[in-house]
């Protein structure tokens, strides 16, 4: 199995994750999407699999940037947001073997073993 956590490493919710993943010896690659920004495939293969809803970052100033168009949007809106700014992405954002599994951290300790164990 292979496990990629997408987020900043500043981001707390993303410190959160590692630690949990980190603690229960799951071992992942982690990539900055500051510095390494998904490309447009991956990014609509993620839509795909969990939606462009969950995957908003919605309490970011890039997501409060966008004007009001964006209630409108369908998911090929989204991608291309999230392509042109990956800060649009919630963080963490789960791949597991190839396909998005979870997006951000709430999920309970079962899930969370579910999905990403």
């Amino acid at each position: 199995m292979t496990l990629t956590v997408y987020g900043i490493p500043t981001c707390s919710t993303c410190k959160k994750a590692l630690q949990w993943l980190d603690s229960h010896a799951i071992a992942y690659d982690f990539i900055n999407t500051k510095e390494h920004p998904p490309s447009r495939a991956s990014i609509a293969a993620w839509v795909d699999s969990l939606g462009s809803k969950p995957m908003r970052n919605t309490s970011g100033q890039s997501y409060r940037a966008l004007g009001d168009e964006k209630q409108t949007w369908g998911d090929p809106e989204w991608v291309n947001a999230f392509t042109d700014d990956a800060m649009l992405l919630k963080r963490p954002l789960f791949v597991k073997d190839g396909q998005a599994v979870l997006v951000g951290f709430r999920a309970t300790e079962a899930e969370l073993n579910d999905l990403l164990g």
